[in-house]
């Protein structure tokens, strides 16, 4: 079954010009196509309801901090199975239980700026497409 992803290549990945890096593999998967990319700004509003279920916790602010620090891609990938796939290929936040070939265990350093984001369930994926690609169908 078809299934469609968001996936954001946060500020540290723009900053280190791994970019192309990251896109290559998503784009080697067989199987796998990027329907949708845009460079851009994440403003406080956009950061807000993306993270609001982790409001009040220790790490918001700072999480929203960075991610408001510099530009991000924002992807839609769509393929079989690509929100497992893509969570694979991410690997765990903590890029030194991340294991060598994901894209944190291979470029991680520290667990609060990690690199990507990707939706962790078809819900999560309806919800966060919705809020950085409106107009995406």
């Amino acid at each position: 079954m078809s299934q469609r992803t968001l996936v954001l290549l946060k500020p540290d990945a723009v900053r280190r010009g791994l970019i192309g890096e990251i896109i290559g593999r998503f784009e080697k998967k067989a199987g796998w196509t990027i329907r949708a990319l845009e460079l851009r700004e994440l403003d406080r509003p956009l950061l807000e309801q993306h993270y609001a279920e982790h409001v009040g916790r220790p790490f918001y602010e700072p999480l929203v901090e960075f991610m408001s620090s510099g530009p991000s891609v924002a992807l839609v990938v769509e393929g079989e199975r690509v929100i497992e796939g893509v969570r694979a290929l991410a690997g765990p936040t903590d890029p030194i239980a991340a294991t060598p070939g994901s894209i944190r265990g291979d470029f991680g350093t520290i667990v609060r700026e990690n690199l990507i984001h990707a939706s962790d369930s078809e819900e999560s994926a309806e919800r966060e497409l919705k809020i950085f690609f409106p107009d995406f169908s």
